[in-house]
């Protein structure tokens, strides 16, 4: 079984499967895809989170992680001398080390069993010959055409192939980023698998790939501040970094252990909202009802307010993590649950910690709105409903292999392209502070915290399912619901993920400008006029995003029976799931 957010990339992973490759071989081919004709929602120079089991050991879910971190010169006192208060959303001082990469190669590597050319034949062959560009990325490249003519020439250069934005269905072609992928695939050289790809790994990190960035970022471009700066990140930071691989931390709810990366990500944030919510009937937690809907948002709330005062890299993060889970520390956050919408953000009280308050910033000025609409940030509208940012991927193979990966960053309106390589980096670091004391400040060598949160489930000792989403801050938010409509409701996983969805706004955004709406909850239209009614009148600042716009979740895994299921997101017919 294979799902994920584009039909190209889950019939790449299925073919391989249908070839005798195992999960991560159609994961890794699918991801590598995803880069090509997913551009203004991952690409290589970005980043990922995965989780997954093996056959061989079910019972243990491993996280793969490729979340790389900020460069030796990215220094709070080097962006304040920039002149700024936050890390810009686009433009090369938002860029972490990229992750993607190397994460993908070391999944293959330890778990594959493909060689690394026919594993990245599928991406090369779309990005040389083409692929029907998606009228999003059209809207996405149309939705940058100033900034690209005027201040990213380079961009300009690839995204407008005959002077103007593409056509929807246009197929578009990419030959840098094919020749990118040929020079790993000839790097590839050794006696054995492993030392072929990991030859591969060492050219992307010390070789032409690394050498073309630092090459190029010394150059100073337009950044979402509408100033011009020059990036930070050099060649010795991508020689540094490997992904690596990490246990999950987990915790029971209604008899199902859910899985999830830890507090460098906000997975943990998901975990706690469940905790807070085990409580309450499971009449009381249907997310199509008024009451249900509400529950959901305040446990999110309170939540996502731990997240944003605890979640980071540093050493006590674990520490932390064991006492949000616990049942006293939940039990006192489900006391501040009431019949009202909060609109305050309430952080508790850690005793190994100390709890970091951010800035709230309830409006965004002039300026920032209009870079907002025209520099490159997917995740915010001027509305202020999320759009996607993000894509994901889920593979059940044969043998019960189970692989959940969110690759994201390196969008093709983050920075300029770099021309050699066909791709641009990452803005990660957008989710750090220049506060010296908070968990997630920004410093060299640490991770920035990353919204990419996929999950696996398991019971009775044995992985059963993987889910994940794109969506930024709603990544979580969105599989909440999922959740409580499988495991308490009794929904099939399409009926869950194609049910009405919603999520809060109330709590700091982790894209500049990183404005909060005090109270704000997005939902879908088709949650109905009388849920939507009882929620305004319980003090929820409720905004109405359409019937089909949030949510963009996929998920594979395994019945009760022993027979395999696969699902994906209906929303923009783009995603897709496929299996036999």
């Amino acid at each position: 079984m294979t799902a994920s957010t584009h039909w190209i990339a889950s019939a790449c992973g299925q073919s391989v499967l249908e070839r005798g490759g195992n999960a991560f071989d159609a994961s890794v081919a699918a991801g590598f895809v995803l880069q090509v004709v997913e551009p203004h929602l991952n690409g290589p120079g970005g980043d990922l989170v995965g989780i997954f089991s093996t056959a061989k050991e079910p019972g243990i879910a491993k996280v793969l992680m490729g979340q790389g971190p900020a460069p030796t010169h990215a220094t709070m006192e080097k962006y304040r001398q920039e002149g700024l208060d936050f890390v810009p959303g686009a433009g090369a001082l938002a860029a972490a080390v990229p992750g993607a990469t190397d994460a993908w190669l070391l999944l293959l590597k330890d778990y594959g069993t493909w060689e690394l050319a026919d594993v990245l034949q599928f991406a090369i062959d779309y990005a040389k010959n083409g692929h029907p560009l998606h009228e999003r990325v059209c809207a996405t490249i149309g939705k940058v055409q100033d900034l690209f003519q005027q201040h990213w020439p380079t961009s300009a250069e690839l995204w407008n192939p005959r002077g103007a934005v593409p056509r929807e269905l246009e197929v578009f072609k990419n030959p840098a980023l094919a020749r990118t992928f040929e020079r790993l695939v000839l790097a590839a050289k050794g006696n054995s698998r492993a030392e072929r790809i990991d030859a591969a790994r060492t050219e992307w990190a010390e070789g032409f790939v690394a050498q073309e960035i630092e090459s190029f970022v010394k150059h100073t471009h337009r950044h979402s501040d509408g100033k011009d700066h020059a990036g930070v990140i050099r060649a010795s930071d991508l020689a540094e970094f490997r992904a690596t691989l990490e246990p999950a931390i987990s915790a029971e709810f209604r008899g199902v252990t859910v899985a999830k990366a830890g507090p460098w990500s906000q997975g943990p944030a998901l975990l706690e909202a469940l905790g807070i919510l085990e409580a309450f009937g499971d009449e009381q937690l249907d997310p199509s009802t008024a009451q249900g809907a509400h529950l959901v948002l305040e446990a999110e709330k309170l939540a996502l307010a731990d997240r944003d005062s605890y979640f980071g890299d540093y050493e006590q993060g674990l520490f932390v993590t064991e006492e949000l889970l616990s049942k006293e520390y939940l039990a006192s956050r489900r006391e501040l649950v009431g019949e009202r919408a909060s609109v305050e953000f309430r952080p508790g009280q850690i005793a190994r910690a100390s709890q970091f308050f951010p800035p709230l910033v309830a409006e965004v000025s002039v300026e920032e709105d209009v870079a907002l609409a025209a520099g490159g940030e997917p995740t915010v509208s001027k509305s202020g409903v999320s759009n996607g940012d993000t894509c994901h991927l889920d593979v059940l193979d044969r043998w019960g292999n189970l692989v959940s990966i969110t690759p994201s960053g390196g969008w093709l309106q983050s920075s300029p392209t770099i021309p050699e390589l066909g791709f641009c980096l990452g803005t990660r670091l957008q989710m750090t502070w220049l506060t010296p004391g908070a968990p997630s400040s920004l410093a060299p060598g640490k991770r920035p915290r990353t919204t990419l949160t996929p999950t696996l489930l398991l019971k009775d000792g044995r992985a059963f399912g993987t889910l994940g989403s794109p969506g930024g801050d709603q990544q979580d938010q969105w599989q909440l619901p999922y959740l409580l409509r499988t495991i308490v409701g009794g929904y099939s996983p399409q009926q869950a993920i194609d049910a009405p969805t919603f999520h809060t706004t109330s709590f700091p955004d982790s894209f500049w400008p990183r404005r909060w709406v005090p109270g704000g909850a997005v939902v879908e239209n088709r949650l109905g006029e009388e849920v939507i009614r009882e929620l305004e009148s319980r003090g929820h600042l409720v905004t109405r995003a359409g019937d089909w716009s949030l949510g963009r979740l996929s998920a594979v895994g395994i019945d009760p029976d022993g027979s395999y299921f696969a699902a994906a997101n209906p929303r923009g017919m783009q995603g897709y799931a496929v299996g036999r």
